[in-house]
C-alpha cells in the first residue's frame, strides 16, 4: 500500500493553512505535528544544537500561526514554512555568542554493524560532520535542503530568498570546500 501522493499532501497543507488563517487550533496542531520532524532534521544540520533548533521550530510555527493569512500560494506550503525556518535560524544564530557543537549521536545510524565497519563509519561521519560544520550557514543550508530534504534549486531559492543562480553558485562552492575539507580523510 502506497502512502499519500505529493499532490494530496500539498493540498492537505493548503487546507490546514487556510483553516489556521481562520484561527483553527486543531489544524495548527496537525500542521505542527506534520512539520516538526522535518524542521528538526533541517535545523539540527544547520545549527548543530538540539535545544536551539527546537526554539527555532517554535519561533517558526508561531510565525505560521500569526501569519497564515499571508500565505499566497506562490510556492508550496513546505517551501513557505522552510523559508520562515531559514530566516528564524539566521536570526537565532546572530544572537548566539558561543560556538555551536555538533550532536554526533544524531549523526550515527542505529544499524548494527561489525565493530570495525562501525568505527570506520563513525569516523567518516565525524569527518563529514566536521566538514559540514566548517561551511558557511548559506552553503550548509543549500547542501542540507538538497541532499537531506530533496528540494529543487527553485524551491531552495524560494526558501532562501535568492536567485536560482545564487543557489547553484553556493552549491558549487560548498562542494569545492567539502572536497578540500575531506581530502585529508581520503
Amino acid at each position: 500500500m502506497r502512502g499519500p501522493s505529493a499532490n494530496s499532501i500539498e493540498q492537505e497543507d493548503i487546507d490546514l493553512i487556510e483553516r489556521i488563517a481562520h484561527g483553527d487550533r486543531g489544524a495548527f496542531e496537525r500542521l505542527y505535528r506534520n512539520y516538526f520532524p522535518r524542521l528538526a532534521q533541517f535545523l539540527r544540520r544547520l545549527v548543530w544544537d538540539g535545544p536551539l533548533s527546537e526554539e527555532i521550530i517554535n519561533d517558526t510555527m508561531f510565525v505560521v500561526w500569526t501569519k497564515a493569512q499571508t500565505y499566497n500560494g506562490q510556492s508550496k506550503v513546505s517551501t513557505w514554512i522552510f523559508a520562515i525556518a531559514y530566516r528564524q535560524g539566521l536570526k537565532a544564530l546572530s544572537r548566539v555568542d558561543t560556538p555551536v557543537e555538533m550532536d554526533m549521536e544524531s549523526m550515527v545510524s542505529d544499524e548494527l554493524v561489525e565493530p570495525e565497519h562501525q568505527l570506520s563509519e563513525t569516523q567518516l561521519r565525524r569527518h563529514i560532520g566536521g566538514a559540514l560544520e566548517r561551511l558557511s550557514f548559506e552553503h550548509r543550508t543549500v547542501m542540507t535542503l538538497t541532499y537531506f530534504h530533496g528540494m529543487s534549486y527553485e524551491e531552495i531559492a524560494d526558501t532562501m530568498g535568492c536567485s536560482i543562480n545564487t543557489v547553484k553558485t553556493r552549491m558549487f562552492y560548498a562542494r569545492q570546500k567539502l572536497k578540500v575539507f575531506l581530502s585529508a580523510y581520503a
